[in-house]
């Protein structure tokens, strides 16, 4: 059986969340927007207790929240329709600022609008996968309509500095959206705290189903629809929810939100483990900030070895990857940003541990590993 060390691309859904979705599937299938009779309105006082769920963990209204199939529908919801949203007004605000490490569902929507009239800016970050906070300083002008940059990234897990970043935007007067995809039920989020205006998430990154996420906007916040055609979810999101997946999306929240602080010092505790072991086999480079990281994430680069091959001897006994599952096999961009060659970000290794990871499992990782590493490494 495989070592699963893939939980940044995705989470086994878990028993409790199951459960709480089996109703939703047949014995409860009324459809939310269908007022007229009991199925309809217990729908759609499922899909209200979702969203509270929800609107808990970030400490916002319910009202907030918008319901998406994913962050990546969020990103581009967000994104376009805050573009959108200020061509209609009128806004002379048009620049968007990013980070060169951000996700692919950040990057394509921003160089998309670049392509039809907003002008971006890509910043770079330090070899640590920090943003310079003097570079932000400098780019966040006059003409700056958003910034987007990510709580936590999905490959090297390197954390940004949340609370400076909005304050910044504040004072910038600078919306500020946040992909949290990574961070929501790992890490603690208060969005008015942070001064985060939009923020993305998931589901099947804590532990939910995949198919359901969420977007939630900050009150006075304008955005123009991306999808047209029913009205549902305040007129920014048409389509008929996905009830199931979102009861299952609001357990999973809770059930994050339970455990969070005692998995991630398990967690923690168990990365460091897995660092201490391979760093033992020698020309092993540690890629991000080694202390300002998600608790469960571990992104390695190997001297001396092909990664093509390094990974096709890993995947008898390990699910790991080298890098975001929406990479399709091209070098990391992220990796790049810090610097790494094509060849060390072909033979890098990220770990992202879960809830079912034990100490047996880092054992297994660490010496699968060292057998890869030997047995190129003498091929050489």
């Amino acid at each position: 059986m495989l070592a699963y060390l893939d939980h940044h691309a995705s989470t086994p859904c878990d028993t409790a969340v199951l459960a709480a979705m089996a109703p939703w599937w047949s014995e409860h299938c009324g459809n939310p927007s269908s007022r007229l009779h009991r199925p309809g309105l217990e729908a759609a006082a499922a899909v209200e207790r979702a969203r509270g769920q929800v609107a808990r963990a970030l400490a916002m209204p319910s009202e907030a929240v918008l319901f998406t199939s994913g962050a990546t529908e969020a990103n581009n919801l967000a994104l376009k329709g805050i573009a959108e949203a200020a061509l209609e007004r009128g806004e002379r605000r048009r620049r968007l600022v990013t980070l060169a490490t951000e996700h692919r569902a950040v990057l394509d929507p921003l160089a998309w609008l670049a392509r039809h009239g907003f002008p971006l800016t890509v910043l770079p970050v330090q070899p640590d996968g920090r943003l310079d906070p003097a570079l932000l300083e400098a780019a966040l002008g006059d003409d700056t309509l958003l910034l987007s940059v990510m709580a936590a990234n999905n490959e090297i897990g390197v954390l940004q500095d949340l609370a400076a970043i909005g304050r910044l935007c504040q004072e910038r007067g600078v919306l500020f959206h946040c992909d949290a995809a990574q961070a929501v039920g790992h890490l603690p989020l208060a969005m008015g705290e942070l001064g985060i205006d939009l923020l993305s998430l998931s589901g099947h990154k804590l532990y939910g189903p995949k198919g359901c996420g969420a977007l939630l906007r900050r009150r006075g916040v304008a955005l123009a629809a991306q999808q047209h055609g029913g009205g549902q979810e305040q007129g920014l999101r048409a389509g008929t929810l996905a009830v199931p997946l979102l009861v299952g999306l609001g357990a999973a929240v809770e059930g994050a939100l339970a455990d969070r602080e005692e998995r991630g010092r398990r967690l923690a505790a168990l990365r460091d483990q897995l660092w201490r072991g391979l760093e033992a086999l020698g020309g092993v480079q540690r890629n991000g900030s080694a202390t300002a990281t998600l608790p469960h994430n571990l992104n390695i680069s190997l001297d001396g070895v092909d990664g093509g091959r390094l990974h096709r001897l890993l995947r008898r006994q390990l699910a790991v990857s080298s890098g975001s599952a929406c990479s399709q096999g091209s070098p990391s961009h992220v990796l790049a940003a810090l610097g790494r060659s094509r060849r060390q970000a072909a033979a890098s290794i990220r770990f992202g541990l879960g809830r079912a990871t034990s100490e047996a499992d880092i054992q297994r990782t660490i010496a699968a590993v060292a057998e890869a590493v030997a047995e190129l490494r003498s091929a050489v």
